[in-house]
This record gives structure tokens, C-alpha cells and sequence, in this order.
């Protein structure tokens, strides 16, 4: 069996836009050509590869094809480059990525930033928790990913980044009012703290680690990095915030440390085990940026 790029790239395209009137545009067809298209590659493949729902998804079978497609653009890319073709004269090469939010909001856009002035690429940047980014992995949505597992994605390899190290900070109005007599369980129970959203679990952690594991306090949930930040500094709670973003406004006293012991979740690049020269600088650039900004990781 051989599967047509074409058709493999139409299916990536339907994935990516959501609709097949989405993909149509981008292709410069109607969208029952895309139909056509969609319905001949499952004719090949002998499976139903997408599932026409709002949005339009691929099914497993179809995201091992969408993975096929995008792995073939990058191939496609590299091969221009040895042949001295000139690819800023035409398309830019899409290179879709992972990355959690405090990654995103801190260190990662740098190396980005970098690679893009030397090559004809644009990144679509996907945002999850570490936890959850290798499985975009796992479906063929993105080429690489930051992630807290250590362990390869089948087809990937996996380089240590560092840690990523988070403080309990609040700002003195809030510690004011709240930690009057100390920070301890008996006042970490009632003062209000932020959560990032429902899978935030780092405040949990802290609260555990300082011997109030037991405390239900009050949470707010603010899924945004920067207006996180924010939030504590107006004092809505107390949070866990990463030591490079809580840097300037705990210098500048706009949020002072809680205490205890600060939190540490190790990251890791996956990428595609592919030989390709576009996706090894891509690598060198975030594994060199991250291994400068974040901390060693601590092995006692």
C-alpha cells in the first residue's frame, strides 16, 4: 500500500483548520473536493480516519496519517535546503509544538524567536500542562513537545531540560491580612490561594510539604500565566509562581516568599526521532535556551 501525500496532507489540513470548509480555503478548492479527498485516502487506507464532529478530529488511524503528512513537510523542507532551493521564496514550513504555560511564559518564545530569523518556518504553539503535552506527541499534533515525561513517546527521543522551580509568594497586603500570625496550617486552612486551573496540583504540593496536607482552603482558578502572576499580586491568594517570573516583583516587593521548601517539576524534550537538520536546530535551540534559564534538576 502507498499512501498519497497529497491526500495524507489534505487530512493534516482538515485537522489543523477544524472543518473541511476551513481546509478548503487554505487549499483553494470547495470543500466537497476536500470531501473527495478525505474519502478516497479512507478508500486506501481501509479505515475511517476522521471523525466529522465540530471540530473535526482524526481518528488513531488517522492521526498516524496526519503524523505521515507533517513529517513529510519537514522532510520536504530539509531536502529544498540541500538542494541550495531558496525556501523563503515560498511557503514557510509549519512546525507545530508543545509547551506548558509557565514554559511559554517565561523561556520558550526566546529560542523561537531565534529560529524563525533563520529559517522559512512558523511555529503553531499548543499550550497544555506538562503532563498532558506527550500525548500531542502520541497523536502526530505536534513535532516536539516540553514535557514532565522522561520516558520516550514511541517513534521520539527525550533530552532533560531542567527544572522548572516555583515559590509560594503573596502580596504583603494579602500576607497582612491573612498570615498575621504566621504562615502555618492553621492559617494556610482559611487564606484564599490560586490554582491555575482544576489540574493544578503545585499548591496542593506546597501545602503538603509544610505539613498542612489536610487544609481545604479557598481557590480561585485563573488559567493564563501572566494574569496568575497578576492575580497574586492584587491578592486574591497566595500561589506557587516560578522563580524566573516572580524574580523583579519579589525584588521590587510587590510579592514576598511564604517560605517552605520550593517546588521543582523537571522537564524534558520529546521530539520526533527523525534525521532532519530543521528539527535538530529547533532542538539545540530550546534544549540550550531551557538548560541556561532553568534550574539543575535536584537527584537527592
Amino acid at each position: 500500500m502507498r499512501i498519497p501525500f497529497d491526500l495524507a496532507e489534505t487530512l493534516a489540513l482538515v485537522v489543523d483548520e477544524g472543518t473541511l470548509d476551513g481546509a478548503a480555503r487554505r487549499m483553494h478548492i470547495t470543500p466537497s473536493a476536500v470531501s473527495q479527498r478525505i474519502k478516497a485516502l479512507e478508500e486506501i487506507i481501509g479505515r475511517v480516519l476522521l471523525i466529522r464532529s465540530k471540530p473535526a478530529r482524526a481518528t488513531p488511524d488517522g492521526a498516524a496519517i496526519v503524523r505521515l503528512a507533517r513529517q513529510a513537510a519537514l522532510l520536504e523542507h530539509d531536502t529544498a535546503l540541500a538542494l541550495g532551493v531558496d525556501v523563503d521564496a515560498g511557503r514557510h514550513t509549519s512546525v507545530p509544538l508543545a509547551v506548558n504555560a509557565d514554559s511559554l511564559a517565561t523561556w520558550f518564545l526566546q529560542p523561537l524567536a531565534r529560529l524563525g530569523e533563520r529559517h522559512a518556518v512558523v511555529f503553531e504553539v499548543h499550550r497544555d500542562d506538562q503532563e498532558f503535552t506527550a500525548a500531542l506527541l502520541e497523536s502526530g499534533t505536534v513535532m516536539g513537545a516540553v514535557t514532565s515525561r522522561d520516558i520516550a513517546v514511541s517513534g521520539c527521543r527525550v533530552s532533560p531540560l531542567g527544572a522548572m522551580r516555583y515559590d509560594a509568594v503573596a502580596s504583603p497586603v494579602f500576607v497582612s491580612r491573612w498570615f498575621t500570625t504566621g504562615v502555618d496550617a492553621t492559617t494556610l486552612a482559611l487564606a484564599p490561594l490560586i490554582d491555575f486551573d482544576r489540574r493544578d496540583d503545585l499548591q496542593s504540593r506546597w501545602l503538603t510539604a509544610v505539613g498542612a496536607g489536610d487544609a481545604q482552603p479557598p481557590r480561585h482558578h485563573v488559567p493564563s500565566s501572566s494574569d496568575f502572576a497578576h492575580a497574586a499580586q492584587l491578592g486574591m491568594g497566595w500561589a506557587l509562581l516560578p522563580t524566573l517570573q516572580a524574580a523583579d516583583a519579589v525584588a521590587s516587593g510587590a510579592l514576598v516568599r511564604l517560605g517552605g521548601p520550593s517546588v521543582e517539576v523537571p522537564l524534558f524534550w520529546q521530539q520526533w526521532n527523525l534525521h532532519s537538520p530543521l528539527l535538530g536546530d529547533i532542538a539545540d535551540e530550546i534544549i540550550g535556551e531551557a538548560r541556561r534559564a532553568l534550574a539543575p534538576v535536584n537527584r537527592r
